[in-house]
């Protein structure tokens, strides 16, 4: 008996030490978690809804479909739901799908691949129009996703980058921004590295990633960026003020998923240089210390002398950009700090 104690003693420690393990070993994982993984799940999610969605539809309804300006003015007969601006273009020239990269729908601005829900007029929007305003906000918001991107997918899986949002566009900033928590240390990106970061949006265009948005319901968003700190706050805020009151629009290219009410242009194809300018140190309120990663980009279509592009543009853009500082209480007035 004396003996039979000790050793139910050992079985006792033996059996916590290993649930104790097996609980390190989870929290272990947990802090190593990886933004590739992330971006995997959340395309999973992204496709699982995007099917679910399809699935409702259950029977094809016409609608017509007016379309005005160049080459020709006429009438389509496309599919409810389905069908969208970039499916027009391909009916009426080859023209309007490499250069176009948004549209009007009834007045509305309105993505390329978004399937337009009833009868409309339709025109098409591109960077050599008389007034391309609306064109340069959804330009500016998409170099501000693809700086997301960016930043997920830079760096080594040790360094677990956490984006934040990024203000409304104002081209007369001379930047557009993404606020992140970098989480780098007291690394300082040198321009090198700035420049590296650079080249990763720049080859984007060759990939030509579409622009693809989705609505999804606050459950589905939730899932999607519960390894994210700061867009798991923001979510309830953002579908407050949808029309549903319960659902929130995101976007992808690629394997990048994020929030955004859009719009934004085609095709990443549309994006010629590309370049990350500047990091500085940001504190907000809400979240505590960021990094405001600011950049500069040009559209395909648009050239520019490199001396005026490096010389003039990119300093500027270098200069701290003075755009909203991320606040969760702003979300309820605003709307529009969270990638909108």
């Amino acid at each position: 008996m004396a003996t039979a104690i000790p050793k139910v003693k050992w079985l006792l420690r033996s059996s916590m030490t290993c649930r104790l393990q097996k609980f390190f070993k989870r929290a272990y994982s947990s802090q190593k978690l990886t933004n590739a993984e992330v971006r995997q799940k959340r395309v999973e999610l992204f496709n699982a809804e995007k099917e679910r969605q399809m699935g409702l539809l259950t029977r094809v309804e016409k609608i017509e479909v007016r379309h005005k300006g160049v080459p020709e003015e006429c009438t389509l007969i496309m599919n409810k739901d389905l069908s969208t601006p970039f499916n027009c273009a391909m009916h009426i020239h080859e023209l309007l799908m490499t250069r176009s990269a948004l549209a009007l729908v009834n007045g509305e601005p309105w993505d390329m691949h978004r399937p337009m829900e009833r009868d409309c007029e339709l025109q098409f929007l591109h960077f050599q129009d008389e007034d391309s305003r609306i064109l340069n906000n959804a330009f500016w918001r998409t170099c501000s996703f693809i700086l997301g991107h960016v930043l997920e997918t830079a760096f080594k899986d040790e360094y677990y980058v956490e984006l934040c949002s990024f203000p409304p566009p104002n081209v007369s900033s001379g930047s557009f921004v993404y606020d992140a928590a970098l989480n780098l240390g007291d690394w300082k990106l040198s321009q090198t590295e700035l420049n590296c970061l650079s080249r990763i949006g720049y080859r984007l265009s060759f990939a030509d990633l579409r622009l693809q948005r989705l609505q999804v319901p606050v459950s589905v968003a939730n899932e999607m960026f519960a390894d994210n700190r700061f867009k798991a706050e923001q979510i309830s805020a953002i579908a407050a003020k949808s029309k549903s009151g319960s659902e929130v629009t995101v976007y992808r290219a690629g394997d990048h998923i994020d929030l955004s009410s859009g719009p934004l242009i085609g095709s990443t194809s549309q994006i010629g240089r590309y370049s990350v300018c500047a990091v500085h140190d940001v504190e907000s309120p809400t979240f505590g210390k960021l990094q405001r990663v600011q950049g500069l980009a040009l559209p395909t279509q648009l050239t520019m002398h490199s001396w005026t592009y490096d010389s003039i543009l990119r300093p500027r853009a270098a200069k701290l950009n003075t755009g909203p500082i991320p606040v969760l209480r702003n979300l309820q007035a605003q709307g529009d700090l969270p990638a909108h």
